[in-house]
């Protein structure tokens, strides 16, 4: 792993600081549907925990761990998500993202159906806010490359 810094400091504080910064985006999402965050703010945190990654060593190296190919999947893997429980929603004779109505194929009540059909909603949104911010930088950064 060669950096274009070569710090030993920042490349080991942040391979430090990286698994935490994760955990707690995943602790955002995971919460959001009960306390303040929720998919945005977690997918924000999770793909600046990337962006982190590759500027203490370099692209290939967040390429390495998330690849252009694998951010977009994930992109569309989490509209998949977010689309698919509003349309569940939409058979079950509801509104859509009515997530009340899941508690007639989830063996739940309706009050515990919301809250996990909202925690689908935010799983989706935070996977697709943080590959869209990884794509984004990895093409600005992939253009700057060009230029040198």
């Amino acid at each position: 792993m060669t950096s274009r810094f070569d710090d030993v400091i920042i490349q080991t504080v942040c391979r430090i600081l990286i698994p935490f910064i994760q955990i707690f985006g995943l602790y955002v999402i995971a919460h959001g549907h009960s306390s303040p965050g929720g998919g945005f703010q977690g997918g924000v945190i999770l793909g600046a925990s990337f962006i982190l990654l590759c500027l203490s060593y370099d692209i290939k190296e967040m390429k390495r761990r998330l690849s252009r190919k694998r951010a977009i999947l994930f992109s569309a893997l989490g509209v998949i998500i977010y689309a698919g429980i509003g349309l569940l929603c939409l058979l079950l004779d509801g509104n859509y993202l009515d997530y009340g109505r899941l508690h007639r194929i989830l063996p739940v009540d309706p009050v515990r159906a919301r809250s996990m059909g909202i925690l689908g909603i935010e799983i989706g949104v935070g996977m697709t806010v943080m590959a869209v911010m990884v794509t984004i930088f990895i093409d600005l950064a992939s253009e700057e490359e060009k230029r040198n």
